[in-house]
């Protein structure tokens, strides 16, 4: 990645500062009318040199500068695009095409694969630090309320929702099911708890408008506790697959609008159950759609 980079970035600069130096040399060349406006070439070569220096940029960490290699990608189809329709019209000859081969088509393969590369790192997220393993993580997340999970969970078996962004529909919809399934959950015995990714002031207020403001919350920018606990940014499909549109269709239409991101937009949401500070059931989403039976998961699995 970091060669094709560095070769972009070459290629990019060599092209723009001929096209700046020598604004006429291409149009001699396949014997076209001079442009009127010179400058205007001399702009594109200015641009196309710019951008090399991005590339240049972006070999040394091609995961961390992901948007400079997307833009750098998104031009590279677009541009054929255009030209494509000028061949098509006869605006252009299509010697002039030689410029899309070089300077888009033959990078749109391994572009692609640094950006599936960027896209794979993202969703493998380690946060760069090292977790506790599950028992302590518990014991060290505190709730709104001052009690750690691991403590609530030896006084009554607590049931730990992990919500996906509160701007999403199916967050929303979640903490609606939550609030119609309450009272039987704490008739059988489980305490529930939130665990969301925003500020503790702005999801106090976002509970509250659906009777779960006296819930306790914990609040994970970080995604420290999701990760501790294996839950993951989603995949594409997981969270823009066909089934997911269509279930947001019908959470949208029951009156679950979406609203302002506030956290990661990509992660996954999921339940655990916790008894004597252990996970004693879990339920990983298949896809951001999943509406599971939380009362059901509330539930103590019976031992045999």
């Amino acid at each position: 990645m970091r060669n094709v980079l560095l070769a972009a970035g070459v290629y990019n600069v060599l092209w723009g500062a001929w096209a700046v130096l020598f604004p006429g040399a291409i149009f001699n060349w396949l014997e076209m009318p001079q442009p009127n406006y010179p400058q205007f070439w001399q702009c594109i070569g200015m641009i196309v040199g710019v951008y090399g220096v991005g590339y240049a940029i972006a070999a040394f960490d091609p995961a961390r500068h992901w948007p400079i290699v997307l833009v750098g990608f998104l031009g590279k189809v677009f541009g054929p695009l255009g030209m494509v329709q000028a061949l098509w019209t006869g605006e252009l000859p299509w010697g002039f095409a030689l410029n899309c081969v070089t300077n888009d088509l033959i990078w749109w393969v391994p572009f692609s694969l640094i950006l599936k590369y960027a896209w794979d790192q993202y969703q493998a997220d380690a946060g760069g630090d090292l977790l506790p393993d599950e028992p302590t993580l518990l014991a060290e997340t505190m709730t709104t309320q001052g009690s750690s999970l691991a403590g609530l969970s030896r006084q009554q078996p607590v049931l730990v929702v992990f919500l996906r962004h509160s701007g999403c529909s199916f967050c929303r919809e979640a903490l609606a099911d939550l609030s119609a399934s309450r009272e039987n959950m704490e008739k059988n015995g489980s305490k529930l708890v939130l665990v969301h990714m925003g500020s503790a002031a702005s999801f106090a207020t976002f509970a509250t408008s659906y009777g779960l403001g006296d819930v306790p919350a914990v609040s994970d920018p970080e995604r420290r506790l999701y990760r501790g606990l294996g839950l993951r940014r989603g995949k594409v499909s997981q969270l823009l697959g066909l089934s997911v549109w269509w279930r947001g269709l019908k959470s949208f239409l029951a009156g679950h609008r979406p609203g302002a991101l506030e956290g990661d937009g990509t992660q996954m949401p999921g339940v655990f159950l916790i008894h004597q500070g252990r996970v004693v059931r879990r339920f990983l989403h298949a896809n951001a759609a999943d509406r599971p039976d939380y009362a059901a998961l509330a539930q103590l699995p019976v031992t045999p």
